[in-house]
């Protein structure tokens, strides 16, 4: 199964217990004050089986970009169907071009792609509400949890677009000490420095 065979769901039409957590095409401020809307239109996820069945990209099945602990809201982490927004598949795209380049594996970490707004890790303020970020925390067998392997992945994922944004190696916040994060293009909405838990 591929995307193409995927719902696309205007979100405002959805139900309204779901549009309270998704809240979609709503305005978010980042800390700069500018105003950034969050996603509108989401792939309808009726299954695991579904999500562990499409492959955005060769390499990247829907399922590992949208895994979600115990902080995700009930109705979101246990119920079906499942709402990811459409910009997965650009996330899974640019992930297809670095894997390429590293020329090993790469593994996301739970969490560490899409989260809803509602998600009690960053909430709407979060890059990863918006499907365009990723944790990575494993590339082939090394595993990313030091300034050398950080940054040496970093500099790789900066180099594939001037899109990416790439957090530094630190523990401060912005920054990362145990995961390489990236995000696609939205680096104005959570600029270093920001609460946002990457």
């Amino acid at each position: 199964m591929s995307v193409e065979v995927l719902r696309v769901i205007n979100g405002v039409n959805l139900p309204e217990e779901y549009r309270v957590l998704l809240r979609p095409g709503e305005t978010e401020t980042d800390s700069h004050g500018n105003f950034h809307h969050l996603p509108r239109f989401f792939y309808e996820i009726r299954s695991w089986q579904e999500a562990h069945e499409v492959r955005l990209a060769p390499h990247f099945r829907l399922a590992e970009l949208m895994l979600v602990d115990c902080r995700e809201t009930r109705l979101l982490l246990g119920e079906f169907p499942h709402y990811v927004p459409c910009a997965i598949a650009l996330l899974a795209t640019w992930l297809e071009n670095f894997r390429r380049e590293v020329d090993a594996p790469v593994f996301i970490s739970a969490n560490g792609g899409y989260r809803s707004p509602a998600h009690h890790i960053g909430g709407a303020k979060s890059i990863h509400a918006w499907g365009t970020a990723a944790n990575i925390y494993r590339i082939g067998d090394n595993f990313l949890s030091d300034a050398k392997s950080i940054q040496k992945y970093g500099a790789i994922a900066a180099s594939l677009s001037p899109a990416v944004f790439v957090r530094p190696f630190g523990s401060e916040q912005g920054e990362t000490h145990d995961h390489l994060h990236i995000d696609l293009g939205f680096a104005t909405l959570t600029p270093r420095g920001c609460s946002e838990a990457g």
